[in-house]
């Protein structure tokens, strides 16, 4: 069951677009709460899969926030999750990434971050910014992807992060529905849908701007 790797909000759709109108996935890997690599990864392709259904018709790309609030190496993510998540998106769904923003990412991150880029392609590589709070250029850039009234106070915004999970249930239902009507499923086991699913966004970022005190 996929169901379980959505109870925490580790990984979800949020409830507001960046200035170009693109769905944006919140990723907090600090609050996994699972340990199978193949539950993950399929609500990491589910969660892909819902934020392509609701773009707009002139987009075509997401935008992912990663939080690393709580993060710490016992709440990481293995290499193997990394890897799996980068080739998924990659080879999957090529240039359906816009940006990713890793917010204040801890130091320890670094060591992890060394071994994940090599993972990772040219094309993607440049899409992974790292932002500091204290580092005015890198915040300005984050700036330009997104309103601070829509941004969460975990990236430095003004609006508060809800995550409720039947709420966010109810809605994948809703999404679920829409995307069986759109492929002629009916009402088809949408068990289906959500066997393609699982991700966990904190493993995929550049070399970290460094902090001046």
């Amino acid at each position: 069951m996929v169901s379980g790797e959505g109870e925490t909000g580790k990984v979800y759709k949020a409830g507001f677009h960046d200035r170009h109108g693109r769905t944006v996935l919140i990723l907090r890997p600090g609050l996994q709460n699972t340990k199978s690599l193949e539950n993950q990864m399929k609500h990491l392709v589910y969660l892909i899969e819902n934020a392509i259904l609701n773009l707009p018709e002139d987009q075509e790309q997401m935008s992912w926030l990663i939080d690393f609030t709580g993060w710490s190496m016992s709440t990481s993510v293995p290499i193997k999750s990394a890897r799996e998540t980068i080739n998924i998106l990659q080879n999957h769904y090529p240039e359906r990434l816009a940006v990713a923003f890793l917010y204040n990412p801890p130091r320890l991150f670094e060591a992890f971050w060394k071994i994940v880029k090599y993972f990772i392609d040219a094309k993607t590589f440049v899409k992974v910014k790292f932002v500091y709070p204290k580092n005015s250029e890198s915040v300005e850039l984050m700036s330009t992807f997104f309103d601070e009234e829509n941004l969460p106070t975990e990236f430095g915004g003004k609006a508060l992060l809800q995550y409720n999970y039947e709420e966010f249930s109810k809605q994948m239902n809703q999404d679920d529905v829409k995307t069986a009507n759109f492929w002629g499923l009916g009402h088809s086991n949408n068990n289906q849908l959500h066997a393609s699913n699982g991700f966990s966004g904190a493993e995929i970022a550049p070399e970290p701007i460094q902090n001046h005190p």
